[in-house]
């Protein structure tokens, strides 16, 4: 970005201009060398998953995984921030988190449509686990002709 940002401000793409710049998506680690975590924490998770895979050990290897996909997620997030869509024809046609942000009032809402749905969907989906748990055996099968 080429331009000041208003982060409070409206949601207008015109309001920032951006140009294309070789390898500026590296250009966030250096002026952030936390963010070395997530590229670190990718590679750790993908090595501790191939040990509990070898080890046999299932927790190693979830957790592994786990670790190496948020690391891998959050490398791609961290590195091209503030960047959602980068526009390979237009640089500033890109989308930014401040310009691809809807408007205040339409995040109020959409956070009372939440608090209010949420809830609903929640317990829908806790009564269908509820009412379609166990498992099904042969035997069962064999018993009923319900199944089939």
């Amino acid at each position: 970005l080429t331009s000041a940002v208003d982060p409070s401000g409206p949601s207008n793409p015109l309001r920032s201009t951006s140009v294309a710049s070789g390898g500026a998506w590296l250009n966030n680690y250096a002026a952030h060398p936390w963010m070395l975590v997530a590229p670190v924490l990718g590679f750790v998770g993908a090595a501790l998953a191939l040990v509990g895979i070898r080890a046999k050990s299932e927790p190693a290897a979830f957790a592994g995984s786990t670790l190496s996909a948020a690391g891998i997620i959050a490398t791609v997030g961290l590195s091209m921030f503030p960047f959602i869509l980068p526009s390979s024809i237009d640089a500033h046609s890109s989308l930014t988190v401040w310009n691809a942000s809807s408007s205040e009032s339409t995040l109020f809402l959409m956070v009372i449509v939440t608090v209010v749905f949420l809830p609903i969907v929640l317990a829908y989906t806790a009564w269908a686990y509820r009412v379609t748990f166990g498992r099904v055996s042969e035997r069962a099968i064999a018993a009923s002709h319900d199944f089939y």
